[in-house]
């Protein structure tokens, strides 16, 4: 059995993730580079997720910590359909995929890791690449560093005007 091996990622799966909500402490950084912030909107982030299933995999959110999606407003339901649409053309355009998974975890049973704050994953996918999220005795490997893939998306972003002002 060959092993792979990704000692960065213990620091999810062993359960020592910082204090705090990943969806309210990375917009509050002053600098959108260390926080993998590629866009912000007037109530909607779009950020890089730390801990991706795929090359591109990206976090959308409100600024407001709640948990449940009914709770959003009017706007922020519309504003992150949007931040969905912007991310789907730009990993299309940098990565040109040929499907994504688009989804919500809500709530701890669903399989949320920060069930306090809703948010989206948007997973570009490629055919060949294993299903959504291996659970038993696969490998995944994502073949570029965040810091390529947060560059790429962030020339990307920034072409169409939609940069992070923070950065």
């Amino acid at each position: 059995m060959e092993h792979l091996w990704a000692p960065w990622r213990m620091s999810y799966v062993g359960g020592s993730q910082d204090e705090g909500c990943v969806f309210c402490t990375q917009p509050a950084l002053a600098d959108d580079d260390a926080g993998l912030i590629l866009h912000r909107g007037e109530l909607v982030f779009i950020m890089l997720n730390q801990f991706p299933y795929n090359t591109g995999h990206l976090l959308l959110a409100p600024f407001r910590h709640l948990a449940d999606p009914l709770a959003m407003s009017p706007q922020e339901s519309s504003e992150l359909l949007y931040g969905m649409r912007i991310s789907v053309e730009v990993l299309r355009a940098v990565y040109h995929p040929e499907g994504f998974n688009i989804g919500a975890n809500i709530g701890a049973c669903a399989g949320a890791g920060y069930a306090s704050h809703v948010h989206v994953h948007v997973v570009p996918r490629w055919p060949g690449d294993t299903n959504y999220m291996a659970v038993t005795a696969a490998t995944r490997i994502v073949p570029e560093s965040l810091t390529d893939t947060y560059e790429r998306l962030r020339e990307a972003l920034a072409a169409r005007g939609q940069l992070a002002s923070g950065g």
